[in-house]
């Protein structure tokens, strides 16, 4: 309680002087006045708003947000409680049955059985139990394949992963008749059940074998070249990584009168040897693996189709190339169009030209039936050439198949009627892009299935056409809505599993599209009657309640104009930190994410909560994710831009956007950074380089290229063609110009030393390049043995720890200059 002056009167006069009492009573006065000058003035500041010119970071709750909702956070993320479940369906051809009763094998109740998304009942137990004991040896089921009239199973186990799509192990055959398990084969690289039901062709020590499960034992060597040069029916690295992207390269006809595989030959590819560090405590030395990786402009490996007759046990190797002194032929796609003839695609190295082959296999001979030029773009690898049977009631006379082609500068949808035309039926047209190609055909209703931009190139719809009247495109998810789907489809095309996946919480259901019931309540699907839901991923929906997760806001950029005076329009997205004040001034600093590969993408509305998320709910930050010139989904015109210069614009988009966020009231210009891995570990190095600290002040590059002629072949000449042909686009494309670099505050730069894709080469030659320069405003972090992927020995959880701690560092103005 306050003493004031009535009170002060009341103490006896006799203990004081006079002059005493007058000086004590001034002295309480001037205190009593003080006192409320003091509160008045916290009362006043308390008041005024708060502006500051540099955020205060350790200030904001890391964990709630100012209406008391949790912060996401790393926890949140590597604990998967934002990741949505999503379920394959492994979908049986049933079509030998009575109709499609949507058969899919799954494991369930402890046993691997068939069951149908139309009818409940339908039981078939395949397998009891995910182990058995065969020799006396305990085996774990790692994957199953039945085959085609479910009356046996192909069983892997003992797996040893390989390469990124690649995996050996044992082979075995489960009989259900016998309940009897029969080895096919140990090492095994794959095994694929042939569409008789019998026969199985696998490949061990690179070659082909035939497996008779009616005989019970390996009854043909379809080869017998195969070493570690030369690979039979299955893909060397570079065709593995960038051609197929998968373990397979053979093909059994429909038949299964035939088996169509590549012989690769890389005995002429470069070498490169990676050395392994801490595989074994007791190792003194390293481990030294070597891959053969044909570096660009490096011999590639030679490719040779064959095809292998398993009535007659011979084999024949068509010709599909015109030109025998080119040994740099690409076979990018192999395709039956029939029992009898196989469509197989291939280009020269760098993608120019796309040459189309038809093959008859029982005249045993080839004819060109296309030859196209990228006309100043490129060929993508696609692998969705969809074989369109004939049918003359739904006129449909010949056997032909539906591709996908660049038609007025965007990728659409082409109708071969006759697989030995040159000629095509457009089935789609317009300033939009169906995606990857065809997804399915329904033949009995003559109905092709594609996804496609046609909304917005940020979405993914669904939409399907009659192949006779091709002009009226039938939308079979709800364009109203924003939305990207995916589907898949069981053998007869009648029924099909929906996928959802986002903007809003995921789902999946099972959808019929042989109905003529609609939905009552339109959620998704607008052609169709939805049986149910296969997943809701309600726990998310709940979690969300509790939780403030930063959205993101998509929107087109305008970046300016180009050399012809056109605007530069990109897809962009930005995430605002939780309780973000627009009225501060100077306040939030900007974090970029980048990838900007040729034709990649990821301004995207899927959900997602993930890194960039933690960045924006931890450091306060905005995070902003542009899509520039090369990406894909916008056009030739907009994705060819960057061919034999890459770096070049995409570095300029990303400076661009950098500028306009800089401009903006409440962000702190000195505080912007750009973050990106692999491709956009390369961008990051290169925007820096190209802007020289004037708007990006930080950087951060994870396993980047830093010099073309370091990468594969088969991806980099795609777009720079070879450095024989192109030798300043090579130089100007690298990153050279490290005093540029110098020039911002600082860049953190991290690796894998096992990386098979991107080589840890590509940043050692880059810090040579630094020392040389004598540049030192940088962090390295090496990551021993991991690959591209950046995960041996617990590095993903440090990879990202270091990036968001790095970054707070940068955001905290730790590293001015």
């Amino acid at each position: 309680m306050e003493v004031g002056e009535e009170e002060v009167e009341r103490i006896p006069d006799e203990l004081f002087s006079s002059k005493k009492k007058q000086l004590l009573d001034r002295l309480i006065r001037l205190g009593i006045i003080l006192v409320f000058l003091i509160w008045g003035t916290i009362l006043l500041l308390r008041s005024i708003p708060h502006h500051s010119s540099r955020p205060d970071y350790q200030k904001p709750n890391s964990n709630h947000t100012s209406d008391g909702k949790l912060k996401v956070s790393f926890t949140n993320v590597r604990n998967n409680t934002f990741q949505p479940k999503y379920h394959d369906l492994q979908w049986i051809d049933d079509n030998k049955a009575e109709g499609d009763l949507g058969l899919y094998v799954t494991f369930m109740n402890d046993s691997y059985v068939v069951k149908s998304v139309y009818e409940d009942s339908y039981n078939n137990i395949l397998l009891k139990g995910n182990t058995f004991i065969q020799n006396g040896q305990n085996f774990t089921v790692q994957s199953i394949t039945a085959s085609p009239d479910l009356k046996k199973l192909l069983i892997r186990t003992n797996s040893v992963k390989n390469w990124r799509h690649s995996t050996f192990g044992s082979y075995f055959v489960y009989d259900e008749k016998s309940s009897s398990f029969e080895l096919v084969g140990n090492d095994v690289a794959l095994a694929i059940w042939s569409p008789n039901s019998n026969d199985i062709a696998y490949v061990q020590d690179n070659n082909i074998y035939i497996y008779s499960t009616n005989s019970k034992r390996t009854v043909q060597a379809v080869t017998n070249d195969g070493s570690s040069f030369l690979f039979n029916g299955k893909p060397d690295w570079v065709y593995e990584e960038e051609v197929f992207e998968d373990d397979k390269a053979m093909w059994w006809s429909p038949t299964g009168d035939y088996l169509a595989f590549l012989k690769i030959d890389e005995t002429d590819v470069g070498e490169f040897i990676i050395p392994y560090y801490v595989q074994n405590d007791g190792d003194v030395y390293p481990e030294m693996r070597s891959i053969k990786y044909p570096k660009s402009g490096t011999p590639n490996p030679r490719a040779q189709l064959w095809v292998y007759g398993i009535k007659d046990e011979t084999s024949f190797h068509p010709r599909i190339n015109e030109d025998k002194k080119d040994a740099s032929l690409l076979i990018t796609e192999v395709t039956w169009v029939g029992d009898d003839n196989v469509l197989v695609k291939t280009t020269d190295r760098s993608s120019d030209t796309l040459n189309v082959f038809l093959i008859d296999t029982i005249a045993k001979k080839s004819d060109v039936v296309r030859n196209e030029s990228a006309r100043g773009g490129w060929w993508e690898i696609t692998h969705n050439t969809l074989f369109i049977p004939a049918n003359e009631t739904l006129d449909r006379p010949h056997n032909g198949y539906v591709d996908i082609l660049p038609i007025d500068g965007y990728n659409h949808l082409a109708y071969f009627e006759k697989s030995g035309n040159s000629h095509f039926k457009k089935l789609t047209k317009g300033e939009w892009e169906v995606v990857n190609g065809p997804l399915a055909f329904d033949s009995k209703e003559n109905r092709l299935y594609f996804i496609s931009t046609q909304k917005n190139s940020t979405e993914r719809h669904i939409y399907c056409i009659d192949l006779r009247s091709p002009d009226d495109i039938i939308e079979v998810t709800d364009t109203s809505m924003d939305g990207v789907y995916d589907v898949s489809f069981s053998s007869g095309r009648r029924f099909a599993l929906l996928t959802y996946k986002g903007p809003k919480v995921p789902y999946q259901k099972i959808i019929d599209f042989h109905s003529h019931k609609t939905d009552k309540h339109i959620e998704g699907n607008v052609l169709g009657e939805s049986l149910y839901y296969l997943e809701r991923n309600e726990e998310i929906t709940r979690f969300l309640e509790d939780y403030s997760v930063p959205t993101k806001s998509f929107k087109e950029l305008n970046l300016g104009t180009d050399e012809l005076g056109r605007d530069i329009l990109v897809n962009s997205y930005e995430i605002l930190p939780n309780d973000f004040d627009g009225t501060l001034k100077n306040h939030y600093p900007v974090f970029f994410f980048a990838y900007g590969g040729p034709n990649s993408q990821q301004v995207i509305k899927t959900f997602s909560v993930g890194f960039n998320e933690v960045v924006a709910s931890q450091l306060n930050a905005i995070v902003v994710v542009v899509d520039g010139r090369g990406t894909g989904f916008k056009g030739q015109n907009f994705r060819s831009l960057v061919r034999d210069k890459l770096g070049h614009y995409e570095a300029c988009d990303q400076i661009s956007a950098a500028s306009l966020y800089g401009s903006l009231s409440f962000v702190d210009s000195e505080k912007i950074s750009l973050f990106g891995w692999s491709y956009g570990g390369y961008l990051t190095l290169k925007t820096l380089e190209k802007d020289a600290g004037k708007h990006f002040k930080y950087g951060m590059s994870v396993a980047p290229v830093t010099d073309w002629r370091f990468y594969d072949s088969v991806y980099t000449e795609r777009y720079m063609h070879t450095p024989q042909e192109n030798f300043d686009g090579y130089v100007e494309s690298s990153v050279h110009n490290v005093t540029a670099l110098a020039q911002a505050n600082r860049f953190l730069l991290m690796h894998g030393t096992g990386d098979d894709n991107v080589h840890f080469q590509n940043s050692l030659k880059f810090l040579d390049l630094l020392n040389l320069n004598g540049v030192e405003n940088y962090d390295v972090h090496v990551f021993p043995d991991s690959d591209h992927s950046i995960r041996y020995h617990n590095a993903n959880v440090i990879v990202f720890d270091k990036l968001l701690a790095w970054a707070k560092h940068a955001f905290n103005g730790e590293f001015v200059k």
